[in-house]
C-alpha cells in the first residue's frame, strides 16, 4: 500500500513539473509548446508518461486488494474471476464489492463505498471518511481464523497446525483455548463462531460396521469429528469446510452428502497441503501459494 501511495505522489509531482512548461493540459499524444524546454517530444517521452506506465504495472493485484481488505477488518466472502474473465469481483460479507480488473482499474460497489475507495488509495484517508458510513470492528471479525477439528490423531493435528501457521493463518483449537467458565459445547460454539474457514481431519480412530455385518468392519471418525462437522457445515456452508482423510481406502467417509470438499492424504497431512491452500485462498483468504 506504502509503494502504491509513493506512486501516486511521483505522478502527482510529475504532472506539476510538466504544468510549468505545457500551455495545455497533459494528455496521451500532447505536444509541448514552442516555449517549453520539451519542445518536439510528445507526452509518451516524458517522465510523467513514465510515471504513469509505472503506477499502471504496479497497481494492486487481488492479493494485495485481500490483504488490505482482511488487515483492516473486512471479512472477504467470495473471491472470483468475473463472467466476462476480465478482471475478479471481491465480495464482503457486510455488503462491500471491489471488482479488481485485469487492467488494474478497480470499481468500488455496495456498502461502505467511501471507506473502501479510501483504503484502495481512490479518495481521503479512512480517518477522514465520512462518520455516517459504518466501518467494520477489528474486534468482531477474524477472517485469517480457521477452527481445526480432530480425532486421536495428535501427529496430523500438529503437522496441520503448524502448516497453517506458516501461511499465516490462525488455527483454533478447541483444547488451546480458554474456557472462561464454559462448557464443552458452548466453548465449540463461541470459537466456531469465530472462524471464517474449517479444517477436519477425519483419521482413522474407531472402527464400526451395520449391526448384524461384521463384514463390513472399517475405519471411522470419532464421533466428536463427526458431530463437529455437521456443526462446521452449519455454520460455514459446505464450501467453507475442507476433510482431510487418511488414508481413505481404508477409511468409511463421515458422510455421504455430495459436494464435500474431500482431500484425501496418507501419512503426512503436508501430502494435502497444495489442494488445502488453494480451497482457502479460493475463498477469499488470501494465501501465497508459491510458498506453499
Amino acid at each position: 500500500m506504502l509503494r502504491y501511495l509513493m506512486l501516486r505522489v511521483r505522478l502527482l509531482i510529475a504532472f506539476f513539473e510538466y504544468s510549468l512548461y505545457a500551455t495545455e493540459p497533459p494528455r496521451f499524444g500532447h505536444t509541448f509548446s514552442k516555449w517549453s524546454p520539451y519542445h518536439n517530444h510528445s507526452f509518451q517521452d516524458t517522465i510523467c508518461s513514465r510515471v504513469i506506465r509505472e503506477v499502471w504495472e504496479k497497481a494492486l493485484n487481488k492479493d494485495d486488494v485481500l490483504n488490505l481488505l482482511q488487515t483492516n477488518g473486512y471479512q472477504v466472502k467470495s473471491a472470483e474471476r468475473m463472467n466476462n474473465d476480465k478482471g475478479w469481483d471481491i465480495r464482503c460479507s457486510g455488503g462491500e464489492i471491489v471488482a479488481l480488473y485485469d487492467s488494474g482499474k478497480q470499481v468500488v460497489q455496495g456498502q461502505n463505498q467511501a471507506a473502501v475507495k479510501a483504503l484502495l488509495g481512490q479518495g481521503a484517508p479512512a480517518l477522514a471518511a465520512s462518520s455516517s458510513a459504518p466501518t467494520p470492528s477489528n474486534s468482531n471479525l477474524a477472517p485469517r481464523d480457521v477452527f481445526v477439528v480432530y480425532g486421536h490423531d495428535g501427529t496430523a493435528r500438529t503437522e496441520l497446525e503448524a502448516m497453517l501457521r506458516r501461511w499465516g493463518l490462525n488455527p483454533l483449537i478447541l483444547d488451546q483455548l480458554t474456557s472462561g467458565g464454559q462448557t464443552i459445547i458452548e466453548k465449540l460454539e463461541s470459537a466456531s463462531g469465530k472462524a471464517s474457514f474449517a479444517v477436519v481431519l477425519a483419521t482413522p480412530d474407531d472402527e464400526g460396521h451395520r449391526a448384524g455385518h461384521g463384514e463390513e468392519k472399517a475405519f471411522r471418525a470419532r464421533q466428536n469429528v463427526v458431530l463437529e462437522l455437521g456443526m462446521m457445515l452449519t455454520k460455514l456452508g459446505r464450501d467453507r469446510v475442507a476433510i482431510l482423510m487418511k488414508q481413505q481406502e481404508n477409511m468409511e467417509r463421515p458422510s455421504d452428502i455430495q459436494g464435500l470438499i474431500y482431500i484425501p492424504f496418507k501419512d503426512d497431512v503436508g501430502e494435502a497441503a497444495l489442494q488445502l491452500a488453494k480451497e482457502i485462498d479460493a475463498r477469499g483468504i488470501a494465501i501465497d501459494l508459491r510458498r506453499v
